[in-house]
């Protein structure tokens, strides 16, 4: 595959990273220290357009695998969808009234269009190459640029909400800011993967219960799926505190969340290469394996962090960033190859709704995040504030920061992977199902 298609594809990235961390790092901050709404009501909406992403996102699969276009099934969502993120996500935090139902409505609809940019954009790598290391590769380049759009967007956004005066002002400059980089992440997958290979046009699945029947009894793809899902959320949990736990615990509002995420991030570009070595002598799913418990051992540890030197805290949340590159690296590569073994298996075209199931999970799990977290500020007594800077907490609430920021999501991610068990797909057998479909066919031509 030539290297203008990967980092064509790989730009679609400043897409889904601003999309997915933005909004799960800044907007239960926005809502219970600027719009004054009660942390358990602030969680629950920034929960519910999230999970309308359950239903919507199989829908964009199943669509986008019947779309026949001149520029491919799916690169016309790429266009659409990513214009709709940008200019929604920008009037999430342009509210004319502190109004937290406004938020949650505007967000519903954000969401929604991220669907139809996402399903596609996660569908394309099955259909791009036959190739298991290539997928690898394809994989490595994506998270390499995602995890520079989690810096971009995590690191500077509160940046850009505290230049421009912080509170409702602030965020509305931040807004503008995050829909920049989407659009930007829009033009370069779409223009980057104009001379991608679309794969072999299968025949799809006749509905979506047909559809969805047939994803359950893909065994490997189950599996996988739950694990993503499960540690999506303990991911969201950590990504939701960040804020508090940089103000509650490192006493350092104004750049405590842009030093913690640049530890988060700035590690993991280094490393990807690294894990992509790692991932060629043990295998995808010993790797994943191994990124898992790096990000869980480290979180841990982070609940130290009021006895510890704030320098011990950011090298420690840097380990937390080299084991989610792996999570992402490796978890998206097997997800190709659990959709291509089901092409092989059953003849049949859709990878869309696969991808469907897969970034509706993955969403939900990373709304659950912020959910969980708002519960336990809930939980503790956190005090929210309209004055756009959080209020003086107890000993209590700071526990519950804390404890929301490390030990919940090490405690998520690491038993996941129980879920993994009987996951069975590597490369021989793949290569094994390909002779057997070859030789089939072979038989039926004699």
């Amino acid at each position: 595959m030539h290297r203008r298609v990967r980092i064509g594809y790989a730009l679609g990235s400043l897409v889904t990273g601003a999309f997915g961390t933005v909004p799960g790092l800044l907007l239960l901050p926005y809502l219970t220290d600027t719009l004054g709404v009660a942390a358990g009501l602030a969680g629950v909406l920034v929960l519910a357009p999230k999970a309308w992403d359950v239903l919507i996102n199989p829908v964009a699969g199943r669509i986008s695998d019947r779309t026949r276009t001149r520029w491919g099934a799916r690169r016309p969502y790429l266009l659409g969808g990513g214009l709709a993120v940008a200019l929604l996500f920008a009037a999430i935090f342009a509210a004319p009234v502190r109004s937290g139902l406004y938020v949650a409505l505007v967000f519903l609809a954000t969401a929604t269009a991220y669907a139809f940019y996402q399903v596609p954009y996660v569908a394309m790598p099955a259909e791009m190459t036959d190739d298991y290391a290539e997928r690898t590769r394809l994989m490595t380049w994506r998270v390499a640029l995602l995890a520079v759009a989690i810096l971009v967007s995590g690191a500077v956004a509160p940046l850009v909400t505290k230049q421009f005066g912080g509170g409702i002002p602030g965020h509305r400059a931040m807004g503008v800011f995050v829909a920049v980089l989407i659009l930007l992440g829009t033009a370069g997958s779409f223009l980057g993967t104009a001379g991608a290979p679309t794969g072999r046009v299968m025949e799809s699945e006749p509905s979506l219960a047909r559809q969805l029947r047939t994803a359950r009894e893909n065994g490997a793809f189950t599996r996988l799926l739950i694990c993503f899902v499960v540690q999506a959320a303990g991911i969201g949990t950590m990504l939701a505190g960040v804020s508090y736990f940089a103000t509650q615990i490192l006493k350092d509002p104004d750049t405590g969340a842009t030093v913690l995420f640049a530890c988060f991030v700035g590690p993991a570009l280094l490393v990807m290469p690294l894990w992509s070595r790692i991932g060629a002598r043990l295998g995808k799913l010993r790797a994943y394996v191994l990124a898992s418990l790096v990000f869980a051992a480290a979180a841990l540890l982070i609940a130290l962090a009021p006895v510890l030197p704030a320098a011990v805290v950011y090298v420690l949340t840097g380990l937390v960033g080299v084991g989610y590159a792996g999570q992402q690296v490796f978890g998206l590569a097997m997800l190709p190859d659990c959709i291509a073994y089901d092409a092989q298996r059953t003849g049949r075209r859709q990878a869309g709704v696969f991808t469907g199931l897969w970034t509706a999970g993955e969403t939900l799990g990373l709304a659950l995040g912020p959910g969980v977290f708002a519960l336990l500020l809930a939980a503790f007594g956190y005090v929210s504030s309209d004055s756009g800077s959080a209020a003086a907490q107890t000993d209590t609430a700071r526990l519950g920061v804390l404890l929301g920021f490390t030990v919940v999501p090490a405690v998520v991610v690491a038993l996941a992977l129980v879920t993994l068990r009987g996951y069975d797909l590597d490369e021989a057998r793949l290569a094994r199902h390909r002779l057997d479909e070859a030789q089939m066919a072979t038989n039926q031509e004699g």
